[in-house]
């Protein structure tokens, strides 16, 4: 189990279902957008987020909110605006997805096609499918759950390294047993923009472009480089006490799987044309929506009481994105940050909330500061019985940090003499002085640790 891990990292977006608010759809009455403003604008004002939010309604934008910077520079700051470009990381699989449906609806690929015609040193590639690679059934290994990820992620790749990096990382499932239920991994988008590039003669790119970018008219989304700024392109943050530039991973790497730059109001847009058969067929569209235990070809369920949402999140370095789409109301919202403290699944629970009319009550947000002899007691590393990394606790000032095996440090926040909490994953550990000891709490798991 991990901790926490900034790179494309899958996320189950609003596990709290939202119901729906009839008379937005049915009537066309008008959102509170002065409540969502105030949401987006104390998230700003505490310095919980930095980011933008937009909401559409059968294809028009309805809603557009952008909070704190795109960049800093020093003492130079600039704002975040509506046309800031993000990474959005696993988001690009929904793309990936759109044009393999695009390119077997040419008959240039089949969904039973086997990915040894195209990458035979993959293991199982003779019994891994196209359809195995979009939902998540091919076994193989997730290459940014490895260590060695991050010793690699900010240079630059070809395609024959990274294969070769995924062939070396060997299979956790056979695709063929009756047994296999399926595993997120990154590598299999990759390998799919891969098999774009082969069949298309073209660039994924350039093929964003052609098939995506230019059917749905939206004109601010493509492949990611080197991050320019004056591009109005964002970087991404962490907050310790003040917001820090985050490492920047090599956009050669994660490819199809996470390369995608856009906003998230191309993002709505996108979505509209997808649900409204702009980009594929009906058909190849409900393929993308079957569920294979949770996993769609593309798309995940998203549920909110009685209706139902389809959509993708998305990580890579400190920027994460979430877009959804609910068909019944023809409704899209898509969310993109650069910095987060407060978790994201929050902010979405929050806009909806107010989007369909639910008593929600507005975050606010307590910390305290300690002096440095009492976090200096609780350095040190520590271990556990039933969890398999060690977490090391380290403190920089008057900031704690703690540290899963092989992941990045994560900044802690004290709420009380003995506990800490980390928002951005959902996760609160409580000291114990005495007997040397720190219990950590997790999407409903509890670990006890003890210090070395």
């Amino acid at each position: 189990m991990k901790i926490y891990i900034y790179t494309m990292r899958r996320q189950l977006l609003l596990t709290t279902a939202i119901i729906g608010w009839l008379s937005l759809t049915c009537s066309g009455q008008a959102i509170n957008t002065s409540r969502i403003d105030s949401l987006m604008e104390i998230l700003e004002t505490e310095q919980q987020a930095m980011g933008s939010l937009a909401i559409s309604r059968n294809g028009e934008v309805i809603y557009q909110k952008a909070i704190g910077y795109s960049y800093i520079d020093g003492n130079e700051k600039f704002p975040a605006h509506e046309s800031t470009k993000y990474r959005i990381g696993s988001i690009s699989k929904v793309f990936t997805a759109v044009m393999v449906f695009q390119l077997v609806e040419e008959n240039k690929l089949s969904l039973d096609q086997t990915l040894d015609k195209f990458f035979p040193t993959i293991p199982n590639a003779e019994k891994i499918t196209i359809a195995h690679l979009l939902n998540h059934h091919s076994g193989i290994h997730n290459f940014t759950s490895d260590a060695l990820y991050m010793s690699y992620s900010a240079l630059p790749k070809t395609m024959d390294e990274m294969v070769a990096i995924m062939a070396a990382a060997g299979s956790d499932f056979d695709p063929s047993a009756e047994e296999s239920t399926g595993a997120y991994s990154n590598s299999n988008y990759v390998l799919l923009g891969y098999i774009i590039e082969k069949l298309t003669g073209k660039s994924y790119h350039d093929n964003i472009h052609k098939r995506i970018s230019s059917k749905a008219k939206i004109h601010h989304t493509y492949v990611g480089g080197p991050i320019d700024p004056a591009n109005n392109e964002a970087h991404s943050y962490q907050r310790v006490e003040k917001w820090h530039p985050f490492t920047e991973t090599d956009m050669s790497i994660p490819g199809g799987a996470g390369a995608v730059v856009s906003t998230p109001t191309d993002l709505t847009v996108f979505m509209d044309a997808l649900f409204s058969g702009k980009l594929v067929s009906k058909a190849s569209l409900t393929q993308m929506q079957t569920m294979t235990d949770g996993y769609g070809m593309g798309l995940f369920r998203i549920p909110f009481y009685e209706r139902s949402g389809f959509g993708h999140n998305g990580s890579i370095d400190a920027f994460s994105a979430s877009l959804a789409y609910f068909p019944e109301d023809a409704l899209a919202i898509a969310y993109c940050t650069n910095g987060q403290v407060y978790p994201m699944n929050e902010i979405l629970i929050g806009v909806l909330s107010i989007l369909y009319d639910r008593e929600y009550s507005l975050p606010s947000f307590t910390t305290i500061e300690l002096d440095e002899s009492i976090l200096e007691q609780y350095i040190g590393v520590y271990a556990s019985d039933n969890f398999p990394l060690k977490l090391t606790v380290t403190r920089e000032g008057k900031s704690l940090f703690a540290q899963a095996t092989g992941q990045m440090a994560i900044p802690l926040e004290a709420t009380a003499e003995d506990k800490f909490k980390f928002d951005a994953a959902g996760i609160l550990i409580e000291f114990n002085r005495d007997t040397e000891e720190l219990k950590l709490q997790q999407g409903g798991g509890k670990y006890l640790f003890k210090k070395e």
